[in-house]
């Protein structure tokens, strides 16, 4: 049997021919490309601004300097999710305050946002996660926000097209900030989006996005009229997106929806075929909400399976099937453990539930025979192993 691979970008005739025309104009960094995408996106989410960066990394880290948060500070997120999100906050010499999840959405807990506001003075932000592409509960999260006097920073790199409470994810919060990395649920290979209705932020991110150039370089060198000065206002940094990755991206946002309608199906049958077994299928917090189904997570019931997760997902491996987990959680990992001082009994939801979860595959060009294939495995090997 052919392996088949945890992730893989569906990429046809239109991105390829978008890509070459691209190389074809010999303009390559930030340009036409990048203002399209820029352009088309922010109509696509129904915001005033959208700011295309080199990774949303970078663009979660602009959106923070542009909220003003720097030493002293404090930033509340999630230590269920990848380093990138609490990275960023590190690197504006803040403090992370990290929550628990919520058991059953894996979604950062608004309870236990609101007991690090409680504790915590110097909280500048609350920096959500959409974990797997369904969304957290930003109205409770946003009333929360509001009554402490801080900035939401949405981390969206699951979530396009999710929605929450039947509005897109993208127009919600101070400032969202989407990735299109090589997995995500449209790739622009790597490369993100900052979405934001706020001028000022807007005009900071944009700045600070290329060195604190205080004119915009696309416009600089397609002038047609003498236009070499430019001031830099601010240290800036070096996050922009070039047209290669534009190209791409113009094509992506337009399947946005039927990928997300191709990855629904796929999780459906999932759901179906696993209902009935010794595991934990995703929980819907609102069914009539797009889940964008970056991830599906399913949660081993280790209480009556004589297999542990890691031997469960060697097993899969073996049997030509591709895997993640998501996510070996931050308060496991040295640097932040050691850190902060961070233990399994402070994060009680997350600690079980990393011991059992597994990612399958679950993306728009999996094949019916694929598909069939990962739930007869899995199956097979659930109910082999189930005591």
């Amino acid at each position: 049997m052919s392996f088949i691979p945890y992730s893989r970008p569906v990429l046809d005739n239109e991105e390829i021919n978008e890509v070459i025309d691209t190389l074809k104009s010999g303009w390559l960094t930030t340009g036409p490309k990048v203002a399209q995408f820029e352009n088309d996106f922010k109509d696509y989410v129904g915001v005033s601004y959208a700011l295309a960066v080199n990774s949303a990394t970078s663009g979660l880290h602009l959106a923070l300097e542009a909220i003003g948060v720097g030493p002293g500070d404090q930033v509340i997120t999630t230590v269920h999710t990848f380093t990138a999100t609490a990275e960023v906050i590190r690197y504006l010499g803040a403090e992370p305050i990290f929550v628990d999840i919520e058991s059953d959405s894996y979604n950062i807990s608004s309870a236990e946002i609101e007991l690090a506001l409680k504790n915590n003075s110097n909280v500048k932000a609350i920096m959500p996660v959409h974990y797997a592409g369904q969304s957290a509960n930003i109205t409770e999260i946003s009333k929360l926000a509001k009554k402490y006097g801080v900035k939401v920073v949405e981390d969206a790199a699951h979530a396009l097209p999710t929605t929450h409470n039947g509005k897109i994810i993208g127009s919600l919060s101070d400032i969202t900030v989407f990735s299109f990395y090589a997995n995500k649920t449209i790739t622009t290979g790597e490369g993100g989006m900052i979405t934001t209705n706020d001028p000022e932020l807007a005009e900071r991110m944009k700045i600070m996005r290329l060195h604190g150039i205080n004119r915009d370089a696309f416009d600089r060198f397609t002038s047609s009229k003498p236009s070499w000065y430019y001031e830099i206002v601010a240290p800036g940094f070096k996050y922009n997106m070039m047209d290669v990755c534009g190209a791409l991206g113009i094509h992506q946002l337009k399947k946005a929806k039927c990928f997300q309608e191709a990855r629904e199906s796929i999780a459906n049958r999932y759901n179906k075929a696993f209902s009935s077994l010794p595991v934990v299928t995703p929980v819907l917090v609102n069914p009539d909400d797009i889940h964008a189904w970056h991830i599906y997570v399913l949660q081993l019931n280790l209480d009556v399976l004589n297999i542990g997760r890691d031997e469960f997902i060697r097993k899969l491996s073996e049997k030509n099937i591709g895997t993640s987990v998501h996510y070996i959680p931050l308060h496991r990992m040295p640097y932040w453990k050691d850190s902060f001082y961070l233990s399994d009994e402070q994060f009680p939801n997350s600690s079980r539930i990393s011991d059992r979860i597994v990612s399958l595959p679950n993306y728009a060009s999996m094949t019916d025979e694929e598909v069939n294939i990962v739930i007869d495995t899995v199956r097979s090997l659930l109910l082999e192993h189930k005591k």
